[in-house]
């Protein structure tokens, strides 16, 4: 599980320097099999302190420029330039201190749809305020009547693809957001008016770094569809759930002894204060208020 073929795993620990803090688990959930089953107690996990090189610094922003795509109506776009290299291998040495496992947390897929190795992590302000900032105005401010929240779920769904490794067509679910808790010993669930509706797919690495194929191929609705490179600092940003304007895609295989690293993070929004309180009105429930 841990076989690191060359680049990445090796070097990103060792370039980005030797100060990282301790961390935890901060969550256990079932976790589903790539081939089928489920692991009961799996991880989720978050350092005990905000990491020094995850702390992004304003003077190392680089400067995010948003790409459209034509999906035959569906929202898709890329925000390219979004972190600089050396962001981009830090959150790669995270993720490989947690280290990466074939249990995807809270995560239900059918076997072999997901053939690759997952880690879930709780991320801090320090890191996902700044990357929220860069990219704030290129992201749409109303998706179907809610409003762009403004603060990522700070819930990191993250996956390596190793040689032969592909996530097999699929839509994303829409998710709550998350955080860590004041004592950063438990990740706590937003309240549930906060919703996503977009994925945030952040590339960590590329063809500059020896990756080869792992394109995510995003489909239109008439079943043609179009391929996105990583792109190590960019981001693909498209609409999920499981309605009619959710996009269909794979994450291409990956092929050689180089892994490739993304992260899924969620962008939110929140509904309207007449959906909250009809939802009260109708059901009863207090959940929304």
């Amino acid at each position: 599980m841990n076989d690191l073929p060359a680049m990445t795993r090796a070097t990103a620990h060792d370039s980005i320097g030797a100060a990282w803090p301790a961390h935890r688990t901060v969550a256990l959930l079932p976790g589903s099999l790539p081939q089928g089953g489920v692991v009961p107690d799996t991880p989720i996990h978050a350092f005990v302190a905000p990491p020094a090189a995850l702390t992004l610094r304003s003077e190392d922003a680089p400067r995010p420029q948003r790409h459209d795509i034509d999906l035959g109506g569906l929202l898709a776009f890329e925000i390219r330039h979004l972190l600089n290299s050396a962001e981009a291998d830090a959150v790669v040495a995270a993720s490989e201190r947690f280290g990466y496992r074939d249990a995807a947390p809270g995560i239900a897929t059918p076997p072999g749809m997901r053939i690759n190795k997952s880690v879930h992590w709780v991320a801090d302000l320090e890191f996902l305020g700044p990357v929220f900032a860069r990219m704030a105005s290129l992201l749409p401010t109303t998706i179907d009547g809610m409003t762009l929240h403004p603060r990522l779920s700070e819930r990191l769904n993250m996956y390596r693809y190793d040689d032969g490794d592909v996530f097999n067509r699929h839509t994303d679910g829409d998710w709550p957001g998350f955080s860590l808790d004041t004592e950063r010993c438990r990740m706590l669930q937003w309240p549930a008016h906060l919703r996503s509706c977009l994925t945030m797919l952040l590339y960590l690495n590329g063809p500059e770094d020896g990756v080869q194929g792992g394109a995510t191929r995003l489909y239109r609705p008439d079943g043609s569809s179009h391929d996105v490179q990583p792109a190590k600092g960019s981001a693909l940003f498209f609409r999920h759930g499981f309605g009619p304007t959710s996009v269909l895609h794979v994450g291409s295989p990956v092929r050689g002894p180089v892994p490739k690293y993304i992260a899924r993070i969620n962008v939110m929004y929140a509904m309207p204060t007449a959906w909250i309180t009809r939802r009260v009105e109708v059901d009863g429930s207090d959940a929304w208020r």
